[in-house]
């Protein structure tokens, strides 16, 4: 059965510095289509975050790149599956020199943390619980 992909274009400053970052937080490198100017982050099977250069991803757009310490252009959230692989992830990135990002909603049944990466890209990492879900 075929199962849709996601694939996250983020312009960054450093390429090599966000490898390093994102290998920090446990996510693995696709060298196959990864090189000075890019890098593919693996996430999960469905999931893949490629961090360009700026001048890489100028490539792609006849747009402004935003500078996103400055300016929010998008939120990524990841699932989680528990409130201490939220709070794991995030204690990770944070060690590896991102930022936190808001507070920590806690909702009972639902449970999340933010970080801003190097590049200022905010990740939300979000548990909720599945009896929740399932109504």
């Amino acid at each position: 059965m075929y199962q849709q992909m996601i694939f996250v274009n983020l312009a960054t400053n450093d390429v090599a510095a966000s490898r390093k970052f994102f290998t920090e937080l446990g996510y693995t490198i696709n060298p196959q289509f990864s090189s000075d100017d890019c890098s593919c982050v693996v996430i999960s099977d469905t999931i893949i975050a490629m961090l360009l250069g700026k001048q890489r991803y100028a490539d792609f757009t006849k747009k402004e790149i935003a500078d996103a310490t400055k300016t929010s252009e998008v939120l990524i959230c990841l699932s989680a599956e528990s409130r201490e692989k939220v709070d794991e992830l995030v204690e990770k990135a944070l060690a590896a020199g991102g930022t936190v990002s808001g507070g920590t909603q806690d909702h009972g049944y639902m449970y999340g943390r933010a970080f801003d990466d190097l590049d200022g890209h905010t990740w939300e990492v979000m548990w909720m619980d599945p009896a929740a879900v399932q109504g």
